[in-house]
């Protein structure tokens, strides 16, 4: 079976997000994306637009020294949704972070307009970016 176009988008997606390549980041997400990063963490909380997600992003390679990444292991996508099987890897610190996630996206016109993130050890990922 063909993959549905919205999983081809969400691949592109994190393999632009592990490359480091916020052009193509730019042209998959809605301008006025809103991002939802659960958690207690300092880079914790709610971005509203690309401007304000494609910082935290850079937040996040910046405090990684480069090595943040999301490996996808799988995508499952419809008309309206996607939901990413990915990993947290990095090292930061002398600590490691490598934790299974699940990403939720929400995707109108072949733009991700709204994203979740689950990971199944919020607080390895808070302490990782603490």
């Amino acid at each position: 079976m063909a993959e549905h176009p919205n999983a081809g988008l969400l691949r592109r997606a994190y393999e632009a997000f592990d490359k480091g390549d916020m052009a193509t980041i730019s042209e998959l997400l809605s301008k006025d994306v809103v991002w939802h990063w659960p958690g207690r963490g300092p880079l914790c909380g709610d971005y509203v637009g690309l401007d304000a997600v494609l910082a935290v992003f850079g937040k996040m390679a910046e405090l990684s020294g480069g090595t943040f990444t999301a490996p996808v292991h799988d995508i499952l996508a419809n008309d309206e949704h996607g939901v990413a099987l990915t990993r947290s890897v990095g090292s930061r610190l002398g600590r490691q972070l490598n934790t299974p996630n699940v990403d939720v996206s929400h995707i109108v016109d072949g733009k991700v307009t709204e994203f979740w993130s689950f990971a199944m050890d919020q607080h390895a990922e808070d302490e990782f970016w603490s």
